[in-house]
């Protein structure tokens, strides 16, 4: 059986996407190739991934909206690949999903450190909620966060909403929030963030942290226009300013419906 991780390659330019197939089979992927959103969905349906990269453009169809049809069927980590000068689409690939994004044209070592960069941040993700997540029968062994009336349950990757209801985060944006949820009332600058978040592979030009901000404040915040929770530090960074409250997870958190 093929242990290698299982990549996607979503790109209608047959050079392209040779070149991104030979360098991840180099670099010890296993390779499949989509040109269109029935393939790629068909694919992601039928095998168990480890990552999608997805081309923003695929001639007549949008690589954004297919994005979206993946988010809604999948968590599967997801790197989106957009032209040099297409800043709008970058920023709106995050928001509908992405964990990280590559520019045109791209530099090999690059494509494969993000791309090793997002499979590290979504394996230990999963090991630690794994690792942590009590068995059925003790649900009482977790942790959640409290604050303005949200719920956080990191071993869960899971965000209850003031209204009882689940949160849709990429496992970027938790990871994010968990940043903040775990230094509460402190600034943090961007490269704190990148750091925290990114590990070494991010450039000092990366502006990732800023859209992952403008979207977890989307999702937590009660007006998302004007931020009372995660907050703009000018010229510094940012500070989560909510008093946050570590409780032992009832039982009831498990068994929602």
């Amino acid at each position: 059986m093929d242990q290698r991780p299982s990549t996607l390659v979503v790109e209608d330019d047959p050079k392209v996407r040779a070149v991104l197939r030979n360098l991840l089979e180099d670099d010890g992927f296993q390779v499949m190739e989509a040109t269109s959103a029935a393939e790629t969905l068909e694919c992601i349906a039928a095998q168990d991934l480890s990552l999608v990269t997805l081309d923003i453009h695929l001639g007549a169809e949008s690589g954004l909206d297919l994005a979206r049809q993946i988010r809604k069927l999948s968590t599967v980590p997801m790197v989106m690949v957009t032209g040099k000068d297409d800043l709008i689409d970058r920023i709106v690939g995050l928001e509908v999903g992405a964990d990280d994004y590559i520019t045109k044209p791209f530099h090999v070592r690059e494509v494969i450190a993000r791309i090793r960069a997002v499979l590290r941040r979504h394996q230990f993700a999963e090991e630690d909620a794994h690792r942590s997540r009590p068995a059925a029968r003790e649900p009482m062994g977790s942790t959640a966060y409290h604050f303005d009336g949200v719920i956080a349950i990191p071993d869960h990757m899971q965000v209850i909403d003031r209204a009882g209801s689940d949160c849709q985060l990429t496992s970027g944006d938790f990871n994010l929030l968990n940043v903040f949820l775990e230094r509460p009332m402190r600034v943090l600058s961007r490269d704190q963030l990148m750091d925290l978040t990114h590990g070494a592979t991010w450039s000092p030009l990366d502006r990732t942290v800023d859209n992952q901000i403008a979207r977890l404040r989307k999702k937590i915040e009660r007006n998302p226009s004007e931020p009372r929770l995660i907050k703009t530090v000018r010229g510094v960074g940012y500070t989560f300013a909510c008093p946050v409250e570590r409780k032992a997870l009832a039982a009831t958190y498990y068994n929602r419906a």
